[in-house]
């Protein structure tokens, strides 16, 4: 029996490993330095924090969406202003985008904000054609982990494959790159990359 788990989980990572180096990947990451919630000023933020372990396992591409007007380096009024555009169901304008039309799996970072993306995260996947590309999403968070995230894209993508999202607090991503890393690094084991 034992022979046989060896075999089966050398088939499922030659596999994983096929399927990874046949993709073409994106990192796609909304992430905010600054002052952030428990971690004090920051110089990257959470989210890049994860995005950059995944790129480098995945040997994806990193492409950080901006939005054309910055947020404050303040925490409070970020908060306020992420506050009402979500109120608003603002889509806040793009600096920088990117042609995701090459890619065949996207992952997508976004900080928790208000139990839900960011409303540039809305702006992006309204910009692109996701359909029939894998997309797997990934956040960071003060407490509230993915939300109804996935559900979200679930609906706004549905000609997509949706894979697990993985959910961190942000003061892990931030304080302790160690443990960052072995939970990125499980996760995407366990998605085959």
């Amino acid at each position: 029996m034992k022979k046989l788990f060896a075999s089966l989980t050398l088939l499922l990572a030659s596999a994983g490993a096929a399927y990874a180096a046949d993709n073409k990947i994106l990192v796609a990451v909304f992430s905010r330095a600054d002052e952030n919630y428990s971690v004090g000023i920051i110089e990257k933020g959470n989210t890049m924090v994860l995005a950059e372990m995944i790129a480098e396992k995945t040997g994806g591409e990193l492409f950080e969406i901006k939005p054309a007007k910055p947020y404050p380096k303040d925490y409070k009024t970020t908060t306020e202003i992420a506050k009402r555009e979500q109120n608003e169901n603002a889509r806040p304008a793009l600096l920088n985008d990117k042609d995701i039309s090459g890619y065949d799996t996207i992952f997508l970072g976004y900080p928790n904000w208000w139990g839900d993306m960011p409303m540039i995260i809305y702006t992006f996947l309204e910009s692109h054609d996701f359909s029939g590309k894998t997309v797997i999403p990934f956040c960071t968070h003060g407490g509230s982990g993915l939300s109804g995230t996935e559900g979200t894209l679930r609906r706004r993508l549905s000609k997509s494959r949706l894979m697990k999202g993985l959910a961190m607090s942000g003061t892990t991503a931030q304080n302790n790159r160690d443990e960052t890393r072995e939970r990125v690094n499980e996760w995407l084991d366990g998605l085959g990359f």
